[in-house]
């Protein structure tokens, strides 16, 4: 039986069980286009906050835009209180959003003085509001994404899903590391599979997934679906690789000409939606996922963090593609 099966988040049915995280900066509308289109079953955006959506903030309030070609795509929102929690749901919802996530794992110290992010794993109660308002304001499907513990001495995990599916909510994402841990060391899977058998709703499983082999062992210990993140970031297709390699089937090669020549048409998709100037400067940030794997590839980034025109980007790897082949 192939372990890529279609997910059911409420009344949301996805293709496959593999998810593209949200990632501040990076998630944005035309890498969720991208990341669709490279076989992700969802696709998450970054996380837009409920307090600068209430103060009618700009930057935020576009950051809820959904793309007609981008579904089905959660907006995940992160916040403090109920009332700005509830606004920010009900306008991702009007916006387009399939369903709406509420951020309890970033371990972001911005993000934690302001009393949101993985500071609320520490405030059950307050969670469970926060999580109650968002589910009791919209009608399509809430989830919740937090970490299986705030550090290695106890683990909260299997409690905080129970919370989730008591709320009400949809389904519930475990990154699988402390919030100590930030990005690194090993995912916990035992305690993942705690987790998984504590409740009944979709257990979407995350952390260090750059593999096919970690998607099986997170199936393997209960998750409905599986998340990722980093891995995505200069591979977009890194889910059809890891569905063939699943079902038996060779993944592609890609070779760093192929490498360019996407995110080339990345940065096209990214000036046409934000504009020349925010378009370039968005696209430098990923360049090192990008950029790499070829003779003077270094000086080739060095070059291209300093272009600031979309004519002068394609003139650059127009030249390291013709020396590429």
């Amino acid at each position: 039986m192939s372990v890529i099966v279609p997910l059911k988040i409420g009344s949301v049915v996805c293709k496959n069980n593999l998810v593209l995280a949200p990632m501040a900066g990076i998630t944005d509308s035309p890498f969720r286009v991208l990341c669709l289109r490279g076989g992700a079953g969802l696709v998450c955006a970054e996380m837009v906050s409920a307090h600068a959506l209430h103060y009618g903030n700009a930057k935020s309030g576009r950051m809820l835009q959904v793309n007609s070609k981008e579904h089905p795509v959660s907006m995940q929102i992160f916040g403090a209180d109920e009332q700005t929690i509830r606004e920010a749901a009900q306008n991702a919802q009007r916006a387009g959003a399939d369903i709406i996530d509420l951020n309890a794992g970033c371990p972001v110290k911005k993000i934690n003085k302001a009393g949101a992010g993985c500071v609320l794993m520490k405030d059950e109660v307050k969670l469970g509001r926060l999580l109650e308002a968002a589910v009791k304001a919209v009608k399509i499907p809430v989830t919740l994404k937090t970490r299986i513990a705030l550090n290695h001495h106890e683990f909260l995990g299997a409690k905080l899903a129970k919370l989730a599916e008591n709320c009400g909510a949809a389904a519930v994402t475990l990154h699988a590391r402390a919030a100590v841990d930030v990005h690194s060391g090993e995912p916990n899977v035992e305690a993942l599979a705690n987790a998984c058998a504590a409740v009944k709703i979709p257990v979407i499983g995350n952390g260090g997934v750059t593999s096919a082999t970690r998607v099986k062992e997170f199936l393997a210990a209960g998750c409905s679906g599986v998340m990722i993140g980093r891995g995505a970031v200069g591979n977009p297709f890194i889910f059809q690789d890891i569905i063939d390699e699943l079902s038996g089937k060779n993944p592609p090669t890609h070779t760093p000409q192929k490498r360019l020549a996407i995110y080339q048409a990345l940065i096209e998709e990214n000036v046409a939606y934000y504009g020349e100037r925010i378009g370039v400067n968005r696209s430098r940030k990923t360049a090192g996922y990008w950029i790499g794997g070829f003779p003077n590839a270094a000086e080739v980034r060095g070059k291209f963090v300093r272009l600031d025109t979309l004519a002068e980007i394609q003139a650059l790897f127009a030249d390291v593609l013709n020396k590429l082949m």
